[in-house]
């Protein structure tokens, strides 16, 4: 493996996402494929973040710092992605639900769904049932990502599964609940056909769902 990918990979783990960054651009610049640096500089310390994270060797601020050197590196390898490699995948569209102001967690999500080659409409917060309606009518996703923070807002999800079966779209796309007060009962009491309990979970859950993926 080339240095620059072990130097990526470093950088990412100890979250330094300026290191990342200038490490990502001289790869380029060294003829290094985007895919590639996403494959191996990216996707591989990835896993082992979620597994330290799974095991608690790590919190959400390391997994955060990680994240975002991830984000950096993404920023620059996006004009360099073959069209095929960023939509071939499936498309997601993803958002906080109405009432809830929290997007940590969502961002985080959104970053390693794209890391991983799928189209991410972020829909940001406080989105109304209505929004991700038309959402769904509008870009077709594959998944529909609800994020909800709160326990006053867990109300919410429900209400957009209620409103995808009454415009007669349910069936058109599957559903993925996630966000701290939600479990997987409440995701099955409410009719969704995943629950995802962190952002590596949710790509687990992705995976599933669209299993040509």
């Amino acid at each position: 493996m080339e240095d620059i990918i072990v130097d990526i990979q470093l950088g990412l783990t100890e979250g330094n996402a300026q290191l990342v960054k200038e490490k990502t651009e001289l790869a380029l610049s060294r003829g290094i494929k985007a895919e590639l640096i996403i494959k191996q500089g990216l996707m591989q310390p990835m896993k082992i973040i979620g597994q330290k994270f799974r095991t608690g060797e790590i919190f959400i601020p390391d997994v955060l710092m990680s994240s975002r050197a991830m984000h950096a590196s993404l920023h620059v390898l996006k004009p360099h992605l073959t069209f095929d490699y960023k939509f071939s995948k499936g498309t997601i569209v993803i958002g906080t639900v109405a009432g809830d102001l929290h997007d940590i967690g969502k961002n985080m999500v959104s970053m390693i769904l794209q890391s991983e080659g799928y189209k991410v409409v972020d829909l940001g917060i406080d989105v109304p049932a209505e929004g991700f309606i038309t959402a769904v009518t509008k870009y077709k996703p594959d998944v529909l990502a609800l994020s909800a923070l709160l326990t006053t807002t867990m109300a919410e999800q429900h209400e957009v599964m209620n409103r995808l079966t009454m415009e007669g779209i349910r069936n058109q796309v599957k559903v993925i609940v996630g966000g701290g007060p939600i479990t997987k009962e409440f995701a099955e009491a409410i009719g969704a056909d995943a629950y995802a309990s962190d952002m590596f979970s949710t790509i687990d859950a992705v995976k599933n769902l669209i299993p040509e993926s």
